[in-house]
């Protein structure tokens, strides 16, 4: 599947894991984007934009240096990036990653009991060249009830803070998951099965 050096242009440790798990090695360039988003884009929509431009934002860093410090990416042909940003919606409301504990205690309130999804938005890009593609995935999550202790107790760990929607399914909150449709890995932040299917529909 792999023949072209590959970037991840993200700096999340539950990506890079993903990539590592599967025996893959990519050079890891976090691309640093303004995530303004227009009020009331559809959560889709709003993955698949955030996605692209963080690819965007890498292609260009990758072009400045290719006679330079980023020459030996582009020995095997054009570098392909890879993009992507993951959100929690509930009720078409996005919801980002708590910024005090006081909003993630909100945000899981609203959680509570209920059914909400998460979307994923990957961008494939190969630096210098027309090939781009944006797609996304979606997983729905059931909550079972938690307790107002219970969910005190869980926010003062801290663990809500670097997570949309103020958890992650594979941390000490997935014990209160009832059940999920769609894929875990979406869930965690990158669609690894969608991802392989459009690799292997090819990429040229």
């Amino acid at each position: 599947m792999k023949k072209e050096k590959w970037i991840l242009a993200s700096g999340s440790p539950r990506r890079i894991e993903m990539f590592e798990r599967h025996g893959i090695d990519v050079a890891v360039m976090p691309a640093d984007v303004e995530e303004t988003l227009r009020e009331g884009i559809k959560a889709t929509d709003a993955v698949m934009f955030l996605a692209l431009k963080k690819a965007l934002y890498t292609e260009r860093k990758l072009l400045e240096g290719k006679n330079g410090e980023y020459a030996e990416y582009f020995r095997e042909g054009p570098p392909l990036i890879i993009a992507a940003d993951t959100v929690v919606a509930y009720r078409d409301e996005i919801l980002g990653k708590p910024a005090t504990h006081e909003e993630a205690y909100e945000m899981l309130s609203e959680l509570n009991g209920q059914t909400h999804y998460v979307a994923t938005g990957v961008a494939l890009v190969k630096a210098g060249t027309f090939y781009k593609k944006v797609f996304y995935d979606r997983s729905d999550v059931e909550f079972v009830r938690y307790s107002e202790e219970e969910l005190r107790e869980y926010v003062e760990s801290g663990e809500p803070m670097d997570k949309a929607g103020g958890y992650a399914i594979q941390g000490t909150f997935g014990k209160y998951v009832k059940e999920y449709r769609g894929s875990k890995a979406n869930i965690i932040g990158f669609p690894w099965e969608r991802f392989e299917e459009e690799m292997g529909a090819g990429s040229e």
